[in-house]
């Protein structure tokens, strides 16, 4: 499913990646850990396609057999929107619409029509035990509940793959250890590519691969 090679990125004078490679099978979860300020989000917004990771003969990416680095500002815009679904720390929904209505968001984008949008968000809002929340805003639900808006969000357009970051880190035990069960689930029955990074070591340790970064690079 991602197949990166020969990675690099530096912020002035400071290394920030130095020669990460890796490959991910399709329908596998990655965890990977290290101490902060090793370089693990940076890594991830870089296949992620949000960051661009230094220019080298050597470097590339491919999502999906997509070579990314070749495609243009908005061809990438597209593919991100099609392909790739975000969940982070902090949910990030839009607090003045519906739990339906941020879910959709990226539906639209894409340019699905409104009653398919809503069929899909409604569904998913089912699956992830969210139903009786469809009209409630931000504010109307736990972080629990929101967490999980925000991981509907994140499927709404049956993307490749998942990116996530500290996925559970701003929820209590309880809400945590359910959010990682989640993530088995849709890996299983979505056929979801998750790549999570987490300082949670039991998130960490239900991944089929752990990957552990320190001074940029893989242990």
């Amino acid at each position: 499913m991602i197949k990166a090679s020969h990675l690099y990125k530096h912020y002035g004078e400071l290394k920030v990646l130095n020669n990460i490679s890796l490959h991910i099978q399709r329908q596998e979860i990655i965890s990977i850990v290290g101490p902060s300020g090793v370089g693990k989000t940076t890594l991830l917004q870089i296949l992620g396609t949000l960051e661009q990771a230094d220019v080298h003969t050597e470097s590339s990416i491919e999502i999906d057999g997509q070579a990314i680095q070749h495609l243009s500002k908005k061809a990438l815009a597209k593919f991100r929107n099609e392909n790739i679904g975000f969940i982070f720390q902090f949910h990030q929904l839009l607090p003045e619409f519906t739990a339906l209505e941020n879910i959709c968001i990226p539906a639209f984008i894409k340019g699905t029509g409104k009653a398919e949008a809503e069929r899909r968000a409604k569904e998913l809002l089912g699956f992830l035990d969210l139903g009786q929340r469809t009209n409630h805003k931000p504010n109307e639900l736990s972080g629990g509940e929101q967490q999980r808006v925000a991981v509907a969000r994140a499927l709404v357009n049956q993307p490749k793959v998942i990116f996530a970051d500290e996925p559970s880190g701003n929820l209590d035990s309880s809400s945590a250890a359910k959010l990682h069960h989640l993530f088995l689930r849709l890996r299983d029955e979505f056929n979801q590519t998750f790549v999570i990074v987490t300082h949670n070591d039991e998130l960490a340790n239900m991944a089929d691969r752990k990957l552990e970064m320190k001074d940029g690079q893989f242990l």
